[in-house]
């Protein structure tokens, strides 16, 4: 599917096992539709079929993949979505026995990051992840790229047409990582930049709310709509809290239940600002009413990406959807977690208050309190006092200017070698 596909009429295949809660499936199938819509299908119909073990051949049992074809007659459906992944060989005996493409969860997810991706970052990462899923399928979608790279032409004797696919498949997956690395390598350097700076990373499942954070809390423009994997790209934002400093926002992007594991491994270096945080802002849709499972499914991800040992702030954001009764339950529910957490709206007026003041609390606890003597036409590191830290007292003696400071340690390390006599102190 892409953009220009908002025609396309879909029929939604759910094949749970035997033993889960109806509830779950419901979830599952609306989260399924919701992808659909993202992706600009629209839903015409649902299947279901509880299943001990999938079929080696058409995932679901023969008896429903007659039902599904006189469904998808009946609605005049052009899309098959089945909320589980298929194996190739399912993939292709489905379309044969349906007459019409057959898409699994993680060919859809792709899809809508396809059509999301906006920077040229992005965009490279979201194609490694199609074309690594799609080099065992080989589609004819992907016939096209006999023409690039001077294929056709260059085949040897009775060579097979998927011989020749699968090694322009490869040539370009070659290119594309050749480039994501140098793009890697450039982000390294940019991290080292920015040390000793307060770094602050967002993650969340999609659609939880983390843009509109981001946008709350910087006061730029971020694109947001309520939609599941709205924007998958990620931001960095310089956000000046009224704290010790400023600090770096970084929104990464959103996670999903089963996210394909083509696109955490093409992700990687931008998730890589997860694992680099000084904090982990986990931002969760208090709204939802399994934001627990959507929270288990974040942690799995944050975990594979070597982020699972960063300090984590839990922010429960969209309370304003919530009652005072269900505001209470989710209080007794978020402190029997015994986790660090904060309640968050970005519709109510000081409703990021909270997040606010934890985040300057996070900062302070990663600085030292000093009492140094500068010149006092030393204005350089005086304003580096201020831009960096927080100054608590200010005092003038014999020409010099007394400060006592909260700063970073990197800070008191130059101070210290170009040869000041910086002392620890207590804070006011």
């Amino acid at each position: 599917m892409t953009s220009n596909d908002a025609a396309e009429r879909a029929i939604l295949v759910g094949a749970p096992p035997v033993d889960m809660p109806q509830e779950t499936v419901d979830e599952h199938l609306e989260e399924l539709a919701r992808l659909a819509g993202t992706a600009g299908a629209d839903v015409r119909g649902v299947v279901i079929q509880r299943l001990r073990t999938p079929s080696a051949a058409t995932y679901i049992g023969k008896g429903k993949v007659e039902r599904l074809a006189r469904m998808l007659h009946e609605h005049e459906a052009t899309l098959a979505i089945f909320d589980e992944e298929l194996s190739p060989a399912q993939g292709a005996n489905l379309e044969a026995a349906l007459g019409i493409r057959a898409l699994d969860r993680t060919e859809l997810i792709l899809d809508i990051f396809a059509l999301r991706a906006r920077t040229s970052e992005s965009k490279l990462q979201v194609e490694l992840a199609q074309l690594q899923y799609m080099r065992t399928r080989l589609k004819r979608m992907w016939t096209h790229l006999s023409r690039e790279g001077g294929g056709i032409g260059a085949r040897g004797p009775g060579e097979q047409q998927i011989e020749t696919d699968r090694r322009l498949i490869d040539r370009r997956l070659a290119r594309l990582r050749h480039k994501l690395d140098h793009i890697a390598r450039a982000r390294v350097t940019q991290r080292r930049a920015r040390s000793e700076q307060f770094k602050v990373a967002l993650a969340g499942y999609t659609n939880a709310g983390k843009s509109s954070i981001l946008r709350g809390l910087s006061g730029t423009e971020v694109f947001v709509e309520d939609r599941l994997f709205a924007t998958v790209d990620s931001a960095t934002r310089v956000c000046d809290l009224d704290g010790p400093g400023p600090i770096l926002l970084t929104d990464t992007v959103g996670f999903i239940r089963k996210l394909p594991h083509h696109l955490v491994a093409s992700f990687r270096a931008t998730m890589e600002e997860l694992s680099e945080a000084d904090l982990l802002l986990h931002v969760i849709d208090a709204s939802s009413p399994n934001w627990e499972a959507q929270r288990d499914a974040v942690e799995a991800v944050l975990a594979e990406v070597g982020a699972a040992d960063r300090p984590v702030l839990h922010v429960f954001n969209k309370i304003d959807r919530l009652t005072h009764e269900e505001e209470r339950a989710l209080r007794e529910r978020a402190v029997a977690a015994a986790r660090p957490h904060v309640l968050t709206s970005v519709l109510e007026e000081g409703g990021l208050d909270p997040l606010r003041e934890a985040l300057q609390a996070a900062m302070r606890a990663r600085l030292e309190t000093v009492r140094v003597s500068l010149p006092a036409g030393d204005g350089a590191r005086l304003a580096e006092a201020y831009r960096e830290g927080e100054v608590l007292e200010r005092a003038y003696e014999e020409g010099r200017v007394v400060i006592l400071a909260r700063v970073p340690a990197g800070v008191i390390g130059r101070w210290r070698e170009s040869g000041l006599t910086v002392e620890q102190a207590d804070a006011a």
